[in-house]
């Protein structure tokens, strides 16, 4: 898994039809300061996340294992928004 930053939003109206009706997002991997590293890539959301949220994004095969994915063609979904990081006792994020 990796923590990504939602960055922006993907509309496809041509799309496979298994992903019709799918909330497509554009994330970009971030360090536990939130600090952006790595190119965008397009994530499917399962846990209605939204721009700006800081999340945890499951790739590969793994990403197939949801009951909201199975199935489906993708390789990166958000299994989770994150609330707060602590890294060594020190909290590096927390959600506003």
């Amino acid at each position: 898994m990796r923590i990504a930053s939602v960055i922006g939003t993907v509309v496809a109206t041509m799309k496979q039809e298994k992903l019709s009706g799918r909330k497509l997002l554009l994330v970009r991997e971030v360090n536990t300061a939130g600090k952006a590293s790595g190119e965008p890539f397009v994530a499917i959301d399962t846990v209605d996340a939204g721009k700006g949220d800081i999340v945890v994004v499951t790739e590969g095969s793994s990403a197939r294992q949801t009951t909201f994915t199975d199935g489906l063609p993708v390789d990166a979904v958000i299994v989770a928004v994150i609330d707060s990081l602590e890294v060594e006792g020190k909290v590096t994020y927390r959600k506003q």
